[in-house]
């Protein structure tokens, strides 16, 4: 690992270690920023599929044209 990423690591952390330390002086997190709901999970998941689905449609739509295209230009000369 070089030292920059270690000195950007160890600097992370600790400043991971220091919001962690304020959030305990003041009595923990307050309800709002307790943690992820399962309607947050749920959420981002139906996001997910959407996304997953209109990419999939897209490239059905264009994908053969877009696969042929790069296949001519991998495979032409000059």
């Amino acid at each position: 690992m070089p030292f920059w990423m270690f000195v950007r690591l160890q600097a992370a952390a600790g400043q991971l270690l220091t919001g962690v330390g304020h959030a305990c002086r003041r009595g923990g997190p307050t309800g709002a920023e307790r943690g992820f709901s399962t309607a947050e999970g749920l959420a981002g998941a139906a996001l997910a599929v959407v996304a997953l689905i209109a990419i999939w449609a897209a490239m059905r739509a264009f994908g053969l044209d877009i696969v042929r295209w790069m296949q001519d230009q991998i495979t032409s000369q000059g």
